[in-house]
């Protein structure tokens, strides 16, 4: 059984079609990225997916359940982190812990929640003292402290510095070492390469693309680029026509796909003594197409026009209270 399989999910305010028959399907075991531009139907989607809000058509079955009608235990197997959240500042991180813990028939202990997310030696300090990258580690631990089978992840890093960010990416790998199922949206293009298995992107309300991140490049026939500093020197040789080279501002680039042999044959004739070329290729860099690159062109092919009404956001999310993160309600 996979976690989530979604067919012709549809999704209408009015006149407006935020979801327009959108498949998805994501696997037991795996972090899935979900991604897409501001509007796209990206938290409509998530939103019906959770069970809170409803398709206007398609099928939908969450660890097997339809939400829209699943019964109280199929909440217990469902753990969310909202991009933003209020937890009760007098409440320590343990007390917050324990507290959300008896939403839940068999709850994993507080403590070692605590410990897994990296709180263990802030367990007794108040909420409203935690850095902002603790809060967001308490965020995890309520959404995980009912042992969920499936996490959705709303922009779990955001205005985390770098440091930060590395630091959760070790936390939230570490989930799939423990066998949870993972939905994570994010804008951070770096941090879906990192974590996701695979990926799917939306554009007005579908899936423009899916797979993993290598394979999303070869659907928008991204390039791997060769590129070098245009020499400045007159009396350093330009490397031949027959290599295709082309100027893109100081730089010259060669895309090939023949990364090896085209390398090879500049740093060949670079290292000629004959061909006075010794500093021409001095700052030589190879760049693969990164994701960020293969997101861009699979949304500017599709368009950015906003598919959701801005009333359809995060708004009705942000309002749901400690029950948006599981248990019973």
């Amino acid at each position: 059984m996979n976690a989530i399989e979604v067919r012709g999910l549809q999704k209408s305010y009015g006149d407006v079609h935020a979801v327009r028959g959108l498949d998805l399907t994501v696997h037991q075991g795996e972090i899935f990225g979900f991604l897409g531009p501001n509007g796209a139907g990206k938290t409509t989607t998530i939103e019906i997916l959770e069970g809170f809000r409803e398709r206007t058509g398609g099928d939908v079955r969450v660890l097997g359940q339809d939400p829209a009608t699943a019964p109280l235990s199929w909440r217990e197997d469902i753990g969310i982190v909202l991009q933003e959240s209020e937890i009760e500042g007098e409440l320590t991180a343990r007390e917050a812990v324990r507290m959300q813990s008896a939403y839940f028939a068999t709850p994993r202990n507080p403590d070692e929640v605590l410990e897994l997310v990296g709180l263990a030696d802030a367990r007794d300090q108040r909420a409203a003292k935690l850095s902002g990258g603790q809060k967001r580690r308490l965020d995890l631990a309520l959404a995980l402290v009912g042992d969920p089978k499936l996490v959705f992840l709303d922009e779990p890093t955001t205005g985390f510095d770098p440091s930060a960010r590395r630091e959760s990416w070790d936390m939230i790998s570490a989930l799939r070492d423990l066998g949870n199922t993972v939905l994570l949206t994010t804008h951070y293009m770096d941090e879906a390469q990192n974590l996701a298995d695979r990926i799917a992107v939306i554009a007005n309300g579908q899936i423009v693309a899916e797979g993993t991140s290598n394979e999303l490049a070869e659907q928008v026939a991204a390039i791997p680029r060769i590129t070098w500093s245009i020499p400045t020197s007159p009396e350093t040789a330009a490397v031949p026509g027959r290599f295709g080279a082309v100027a893109d501002g100081d730089r010259m680039v060669i895309e090939t796909n023949d990364v090896l042999n085209v390398v090879n044959e500049l740093t060949s004739w670079a290292a000629d003594p004959a061909n006075g070329a010794t500093d021409a290729l001095a700052d030589l860099e190879i760049a693969r197409p990164t994701l960020e690159d293969t997101y861009l062109r699979l949304t500017a092919d599709a368009g950015e026009a906003s598919a959701e009404p801005s009333t359809a956001g995060t708004t009705g999310r942000s309002k749901r209270g400690s029950r948006s993160r599981g248990g019973r309600r």
